[in-house]
């Protein structure tokens, strides 16, 4: 028979996955238009419409289809998971209400004029707009990510019953590891933009676009990731050692650690072993994980051993963990690898703009597999150390949950095929068409011949 808790955990995991990949390109790409939009009104330089133009159509697809994925996502608490809200509702409810009020009806108010109003409202308000708008995702990005925390590392609520109630909302929505999980999360959504602006770029150029927009927004992409990615290091060990202070079972399953031990070696790479509870083929640097975690190359490190009924399962954690750090070293890399080549000669070569257009999406498989590791790494446990995952989930039967995970998977991936190669379409109708004089909204359009765009923008 199917397995429904199973069944139910890989639906959510699929729908989550799905719906993450799309608020974490609008969040930063929203202040990425604001840039664009200032630095027009600023200058009056039409190539910073053009930018505009350009990445706006991206922003209001991307849009679409978060809003249209995230609402799914709410019927599941109801449909798969009723004992998370019988639970917790008290505290849940509310934050996702807020999201609503503060983010969501902000963002829909002012979207229409963002994307329409170039020459219908005065060009104040339309930047206004397009600030509202990136205040908007950030907000919402905020609500969710409180909840989330909240999840990790629940404080501020007593249980009566069996039901949480609120004691504190001061302290639910800065829980310990809120400011950690929220700076990193809106890191990794702005080193996404960065590698998709850059590749996207990239593609125009490589396939010969010799319009001056591609060229700054490739600039700015890399010359923003340049500075981002090792700031996003940083606060990536910040938010570790906050992990291991509250939840030191995800830290020892991350870091494939079985046996309480001190000076633990950091683990390059190996094969966890569940059954015989050690790593095959490790590839490992000794002392270094202890001395990372705790600043001291003796330091304790617990192990898996010390939650015998409580801890995550250890490959998944593991193997994602690597991927997130494997690929964000590997954006670093390549964003001062191109930008240093930029500074100096004013543009990449052939090879660099094949990167570039490889890793377009980069950003998509650090973020998916960095929230792989943090909900994963919770299990047992939906809210840690309040209520364990198999205690909130339906009792439909399995066959009714795989029916609707098959057609959920099906429809994912015709989206997500479709999304790419319309973006990939709009860079390549971008190539084709002629410029446009954008720099006095309201005024008739002034075509400005292609073939003197290279030289005179």
């Amino acid at each position: 028979m199917l397995d429904t808790l199973i069944l139910s955990r890989i639906q959510f995991a699929a729908n989550i996955s799905f719906h993450i990949l799309f608020p974490t390109i609008t969040i930063a790409l929203g202040w990425l238009l604001v840039y664009f939009k200032i630095r027009f009104d600023l200058s009056q330089h039409p190539v910073w419409m053009r930018a505009y133009r350009f990445w706006v159509k991206v922003f209001a697809l991307t849009f679409a289809l978060g809003v249209v994925s995230g609402i799914t996502m709410s019927f599941q608490f109801g449909t798969n998971w009723p004992g998370f809200m019988e639970t917790v509702g008290n505290i849940a409810g509310p934050l996702l209400a807020y999201e609503i009020l503060t983010a969501f009806f902000l963002e829909a108010t002012m979207l229409g004029i963002m994307l329409f109003g170039f020459n219908k409202v005065p060009r104040w308000l339309h930047t206004l707009a397009t600030l509202l708008v990136a205040v908007g995702t950030t907000m919402s990005a905020f609500w969710i990510l409180v909840l989330n925390s909240w999840m990790q590392t629940p404080v501020g609520f007593e249980m009566r019953d069996g039901v949480a109630h609120a004691t504190d909302w001061f302290a639910i929505i800065f829980n310990p590891s809120f400011p950690y999980r929220f700076t990193h999360m809106m890191m990794a959504s702005a080193l996404t933009v960065c590698f998709l602006v850059a590749g996207i770029s990239a593609y125009r150029l490589y396939r010969g676009d010799n319009k001056k927009a591609p060229r700054i927004t490739l600039k700015t992409a890399l010359f923003s990731a340049a500075l981002l990615a090792p700031l996003q290091a940083f606060i990536g060990d910040l938010h570790g050692l906050n992990t291991l202070e509250h939840q030191p079972a995800k830290i020892a399953a991350m870091e494939g650690i079985w046996h309480t031990e001190q000076g633990a070696p950091l683990v390059l790479f190996a094969i966890p072993d569940a059954e015989t509870q050690q790593n095959r083929f490790a590839i490992e640097i000794p002392k270094l994980a202890s001395f990372i975690l705790t600043h001291d190359f003796n330091g304790e490190l617990k192990g898996i051993n010390e939650f015998p009924d409580a801890h995550p399962p250890v490959a998944p954690v593991f193997y994602s963990f690597r991927v997130m750090v494997g690929i964000g070293l590997l954006m670093l890399a390549v964003a001062w690898w191109c930008s240093l080549r930029l500074y100096r000669h004013g543009e990449l070569s052939q090879l660099q703009y094949k990167v570039l257009i490889g890793m377009s999406f980069s950003g998509w498989i650090a973020t998916l597999a960095g929230w792989y590791v943090t909900e994963i790494g919770r299990q047992p446990y939906l809210i840690h150390g309040v209520l364990k995952t198999r205690d909130a989930v339906t009792t439909v039967a399995g066959e009714q949950v795989a029916l609707t995970l098959i057609m959920y998977l099906v429809l994912y991936v015709v989206l997500l095929i479709a999304y790419v190669r319309t973006i990939f379409w709009l860079a390549k109708r971008a190539i084709d068409v002629e410029e446009y004089d954008l720099s006095l909204p309201g005024l008739p359009e002034r075509k400005t011949p292609l073939a003197t765009t290279g030289a005179e923008q």
